[in-house]
């Protein structure tokens, strides 16, 4: 009876789902719990990508050369190794692990995301994330920006028992806040959770939420069954409520993504790197790229 009183106050778990497994860009192994045949997106998130470790020789490593986006907001996450960012702009980034970039295409921009010169040449593992997150229909040509993160920069916060840690990427956790401008309201977290650790985790009023687990057993709810593996995801009733997170494996260590936004309720119209609210403006994208206006990469 406690249990079924306390699950009350946690966020009830909607559908457990099983990511795909596919290649990406030039031909790089990814896990995709959503977009599927039976998930299209989960307001406001478009997609999330599972970039996988896979152990690859010297010049095995593969990017997504140069590609074109408008509409929506592209997050980089990496776990393991380097990429190399180049735009239509003339912006140039890097990213090794532990750091984040976050850009809003916006109006369009071409890009591409290539793995690291060492990389390349000695071989390693390429190990991340990648997650479209929609924009507003108001925003949808806003000029792109973007939002470098170095690993360094992302606060860490620790729960008072020290067996969470959470990376607060977007949004805020145990009073910690991330330095991520966001267009709507965002959380995203990575979270570690040592054996037995049991976390809570409050999440702003209408804000969808899921998670993503990397690897180990979850339970999210008190007496709740278990979820076990990586490319699980977790989708989770529109409550107003705290994520309940506990590690419900024997020893291993719980890694897993928490993200949560608010729905934009918008239409969505999607083709390949463009998202926009109607086919006509999907349309005008496609017009708008094959003629040149989104620019294109020096070099090229």
């Amino acid at each position: 009876m406690k249990d079924i009183e306390r699950a009350v106050a946690y966020r009830s778990v909607l559908e457990v789902c099983n990511s795909t497994a596919g290649k990406e860009g030039a031909g790089f192994s990814i896990l995709r719990p959503f977009p599927t045949r039976t998930l299209s997106y989960v307001d406001p998130f478009l997609l999330l990508d599972h970039m996988q470790p896979v152990p690859l020789k010297p010049g095995e490593a593969k990017g997504a050369p140069d590609h074109p986006h408008r509409g929506f907001e592209t997050v980089t996450y990496l776990l393991e190794g380097a990429m190399e960012h180049r735009d239509s702009a003339g912006n140039f980034g890097r990213l090794t692990a532990g750091d984040v970039q976050w850009m809003t295409a916006g109006a369009g921009v071409v890009h591409s995301e290539m793995p690291g010169p060492e990389l390349l040449q000695h071989g390693g593992v390429l190990h991340g994330f990648q997650i479209w997150v929609d924009l507003p229909a108001a925003l949808k040509m806003t000029a792109p920006r973007y939002q470098d993160l170095s690993s360094a920069k992302i606060p860490v916060a620790v729960s008072a028992d020290g067996l969470t840690e959470v990376k607060v990427i977007a949004g805020e956790s145990l009073g910690i806040k991330a330095p991520t401008r966001t267009h709507t309201p965002i959380t995203f977290l990575h979270i570690k959770m040592a054996a037995g650790a049991v976390f809570t985790q409050p999440l702003g009023a209408g804000q969808n939420a899921l998670v993503y687990i990397v690897s180990g057993t979850a339970r999210f709810g008190p007496g709740a069954e278990t979820v076990e593996g990586t490319g699980k995801m977790v989708r989770f009733a529109l409550e107003d409520r705290s994520l309940y997170l506990e590690n419900a494996g024997a020893d291993d260590r719980l890694d897993l993504l928490v993200l949560a936004g608010q729905p934009l309720n918008q239409p969505v119209a999607r083709y390949g790197p463009f998202v926009m609210n109607s086919e006509a403006e999907i349309e005008q994208a496609l017009v708008d790229f094959r003629s040149g206006r989104m620019g294109q990469i020096a070099g090229a």
